[in-house]
């Protein structure tokens, strides 16, 4: 691209973030989504940044006011009413001041704090909000590690494929297939309404995810007894990954800020997931893989959540060196990448949610974890994928093997991580 055209490129990616800001929180976009969602928020963050620090911080700020007193930061914040999603504030029935889901999203808060902290023009606001935020992220992380590893392996699980950010996954099949569905109560989607039902989860995934909702809604919501009591519970090295990467982040931040309490505490967590995720390890397939814990077994699904662990410099050498080739074979295998599943897998779909399709927030990720493990020929591959990309508009995802925007359009977090790459492309 020309640099004229890289400016018109921002130029539309700044108008879109503007366009779905409503004051204190932006949705992901028009009509499909209305409200505010976790770690939509967090990543819209880095985009904003780049031209309103204070607003940035304001994005995350927001999502923490509804943090829940055991410390869960929920994935969705019904802030006004709009009956054009589903399930909304009426299903779920948390019972928050602000209606909440009753379930969280991957923990991106802590990179994100860092990065907006390391990279502040203003460096004394950046530091006054990030003080205020670093207890919060902490007593998320604390909260992950609580409920949702109460045997204390060092892992956590989801209990519900939604909370794993890549809600259709090939990953979750296995595990969702033991869900029931009698007795979930009648609906009607609205998903559909907006998007064509081909790029969306069927019907009986659907049955599924609302079945849990309903399930945790019946024991009041109680962290304390949703593990033990959901049919489904998976490893997923994507959020665990995330979550290792954000308590070293957070941690060296404490340090810099002398709270070495915290910062003690975050090492100590990260270390613990570190000596555990071996056991997630398929030399096979050479990438990580999830696990299900009420099967006791890896799950044979090599998607791109197995190579996310590379954002946190997690393996040895060779394991890295592993999960570089497999990140190289996705991208020979379409015409831009990364497809979060291998277009080789019989189960692959090019344009179903999460079962194939490109997200330019897994290949900002995955860009950083190859930068970050020494090789930056592939990041800046991956960056190059994700320009191309948008060349089709900026969609909420994009089929592989063609390059066409599906989902919803004129997506937030897409643009804001189109404004974030092209200052790291430039940096670079």
């Amino acid at each position: 691209m020309t640099t004229h055209s890289l400016e018109a490129l921002r130029a539309q990616a700044a108008a879109i973030v503007r366009d779905n800001d409503r004051g204190a929180y932006t949705v992901p976009t028009k009509g499909l989504y209305p409200f505010q969602w976790n770690w939509d928020s967090c990543l819209t963050a880095l985009g904003q940044r780049h031209s309103d620090e204070r607003r940035a911080f304001l994005e995350i700020e927001t999502l923490f006011a509804h943090q829940w007193p055991d410390g869960m930061v929920p994935h969705i914040v019904f802030h006004t009413p709009d009956d054009s999603y589903f399930p909304g504030p009426e299903v779920w029935r948390t019972g928050r001041p602000t209606p909440t889901s009753g379930i969280t999203q991957p923990p991106v808060a802590g990179l994100v704090l860092r990065r907006l902290v390391e990279t502040a023009a203003d460096r004394a606001l950046a530091e006054e909000k990030a003080r205020l935020l670093l207890p919060k992220i902490a007593a998320w992380h604390r909260w992950f590690h609580a409920m949702r590893d109460p045997a204390g392996s060092g892992l956590v699980a989801i209990l519900h494929p939604w909370e794993s950010g890549r809600d259709n996954s090939i990953d979750w099949d296995e595990a969702l297939a033991r869900v029931p569905t009698d007795g979930v109560e009648p609906y009607v989607r609205r998903d559909t309404q907006h998007v064509d039902p081909a790029e969306r989860p069927r019907k009986v995934e659907y049955d599924r995810y609302l079945w849990l909702v309903q399930r945790f809604r019946s024991l009041g919501w109680d962290n304390r007894v949703l593990h033990d009591a959901s049919p489904f519970r998976v490893v997923d090295p994507a959020i665990n990954a995330i979550l290792v990467r954000s308590e070293e982040d957070i941690a060296h931040l404490a340090r810099r800020f002398g709270e070495t309490e915290l910062a003690a505490e975050a090492e100590a967590r990260a270390a613990r997931a570190r000596a555990a995720f071996d056991s997630l390890w398929s030399p096979d397939l050479g990438q990580y893989l999830p696990f299900d814990r009420v099967a006791g077994q890896l799950v044979t699904s090599p998607s791109v959540g197995g190579l996310l662990p590379l954002l946190a410099g997690l393996g040895d050498e060779g394991k890295r060196i592993a999960m570089r080739d497999r990140i190289r074979t996705l991208r020979s295998r379409v015409r831009r990448g990364v497809p979060t599943h291998d277009p080789a897998d019989p189960r692959f779909e090019a344009k179903r949610y999460w079962r194939g399709p490109c997200w330019l927030i897994i290949n900002y990720l995955l860009a950083d974890g190859l930068d970050r493990c020494g090789f930056p020929e592939d990041a800046a591959a991956v960056r190059a994928d994700s320009l191309a990309l948008v060349e089709n508009g900026f969609a909420e995802y994009y089929d592989p093997l063609t390059g066409e925007g599906l989902g919803g359009g004129n997506f937030t977090w897409t643009a804001a991580i189109v404004i974030e790459t092209l200052a790291t492309s430039a940096a670079a």
